[in-house]
């Protein structure tokens, strides 16, 4: 019976280990904070892509919400927008965009997916994907241009497929704003 016992306690904590973390592209990304979520060796202080969940319970249009996103983006110096998607039937959209940083390691594109949609109870629920490509030459800007060309298709295919996960989370607003 104890083995019994021991053996359905793994099960269950399993599962809810997998509950919690999401499965994008070739990674699993893992909570370190309610809605941040990144893979494993990656902290909140140093990452190369990871995963925010944010929660807009004000919010009722994900559509919208996104089309004003997609206008903000547009209207920013520091972005490029790659492509914006929306599915009517089931009020989700995608954004996927370009924007230049710099931080102490040198100049970065920030590589992002957006998927909104609403939330279950009431709001929207809004996932990013972003990766940190670093660069310091025009050789380089190149090279990221062109694997994003290549993978920004399936990345937002990936995006439109994954699951939000449930959480604490809706209590964290997206920093940018």
């Amino acid at each position: 019976m104890r083995k019994f016992l021991l053996l359905v306690m793994i099960v269950l904590l399993g599962c809810r280990v997998l509950a919690e973390s999401i499965h994008f592209g070739d990674y699993i990304y893992k909570p370190k904070t309610d809605n941040q979520y990144y893979k494993d060796n990656e902290t909140p202080e140093n990452w190369t892509s990871k995963i925010d969940v944010f929660y807009y319970p004000e919010i009722s249009n994900p559509l919208k919400y996104a089309a004003d996103e997609d206008k903000r983006i547009e209207d920013d110096e520091k972005c490029v927008l790659l492509k914006f998607i929306q599915n009517k039937k089931q009020s989700i959209a995608i954004i996927s965009y370009l924007e230049n940083g710099i931080e102490r390691d040198g100049n970065y594109f920030a590589y992002n997916i957006y998927k909104y949609q609403k939330h279950p109870k009431k709001g929207i629920v809004v996932m990013r994907y972003v990766k940190k490509y670093m660069f310091n030459s025009n050789e380089e800007i190149s090279k990221i241009g062109q694997e994003i060309r290549k993978i920004n298709n399936d990345y937002m295919e990936r995006m439109v497929i994954t699951d939000i996960p449930t959480g604490e989370w809706d209590k964290e607003k997206d920093p940018k704003k």
